[in-house]
């Protein structure tokens, strides 16, 4: 029952990537790897989209990346710590938290 979200995760670390990647890509390699970021994080998606609802998905999905990309900012890249930033961003997982706790895996897939 896990294995669409653990891929939804896994999607939304490989989007983590492309979008630091995207802002700090400096070389031929750094834009492959980027590329290839993106290429698998729309790929899990689609993949955990199919037993889960696209909706909820997308949602968490985003919810993975902004906290993430926020997150890498701060300890890597040196964006300033506000407390207001990581509150908001408290609630976004919180969103992400109770969406998953809500949807039933079985809701999204489609019957043959």
């Amino acid at each position: 029952m896990n294995k669409s979200w653990n891929i939804l995760f896994l999607a939304g670390l490989f989007e983590i990537g492309w979008v630091v990647g995207l802002k700090h890509a400096n070389s031929v390699t750094t834009w492959i790897l980027t590329a290839i970021a993106i290429y698998l994080s729309m790929h899990l998606l689609i993949v955990a989209s199919q037993k889960l609802p696209a909706g909820t998905a997308y949602a968490v999905f985003a919810g993975i990346g902004a906290t993430g990309t926020v997150v890498l900012e701060i300890v890597l890249f040196g964006e300033p710590f506000r407390l207001s930033k990581i509150l908001l961003i408290l609630l976004l997982l919180g969103g992400v938290i109770g969406l998953k706790l809500v949807t039933d895996e079985q809701a999204g897939e489609q019957e043959s």
